[in-house]
């Protein structure tokens, strides 16, 4: 605890003597950061810089309305659905992620509107066994493209030439 101001001296004369002291003492030697460039040094001021500060020390994500949480867990089931190292793993992962899906449709839910359908199994399996052919299996050359749609003619095509 610091003593009082002594009567006549100057604040800052008072206090820099007491930094000095301390210094003297060696208080300051062991200070956490010491040494290190501060953090965020040049970036804009972020008013919840504290907030994000305190979830990285706890290693805790940034929390999100429940709709926008559940994108994101979709985002992260279908990459980790194209990861995956088996079919039953990918249907596994997929029937998961719908069956949160379809909760999450029959409750409310904070945050903007789901918009979010549950996944179609097959076709993410089949689109990783695209990505994933089995080893010894014929690989077939891919399909080719539908031909483009026949132009309908337009009934006012008469005036084109009346230009």
């Amino acid at each position: 605890m610091t003593e009082r101001k002594p009567p006549g001296m100057g604040f800052e004369s008072w206090i820099d003597r007491q930094i000095r002291e301390a210094a003297e003492r060696g208080a300051f030697d062991d200070l956490p950061g010491a040494g290190k460039p501060l953090p965020d040094q040049g970036k804009p001021y972020d008013e919840m810089w504290w907030i994000k500060q305190k979830l990285r020390a706890e290693n805790l994500s940034f929390p999100l309305p429940g709709t926008l949480a559940l994108r994101k867990e979709a985002e992260e089931a279908m990459a980790s659905a194209s990861r995956a190292r088996t079919e039953n793993e990918v249907r596994a992962i997929v029937t998961e992620i719908n069956q949160r899906i379809a909760e999450a449709t029959k409750k409310a839910l904070s945050g903007p509107p789901l918009n979010l359908m549950p996944f179609d199994v097959d076709e993410v399996v089949r689109d990783w066994r695209m990505r994933n052919p089995s080893p010894g299996a014929p690989v077939s050359p891919a399909e080719p493209p539908p031909p483009p749609p026949a132009r309908r003619r337009s009934p006012f095509r008469w005036l084109r030439g009346a230009r």
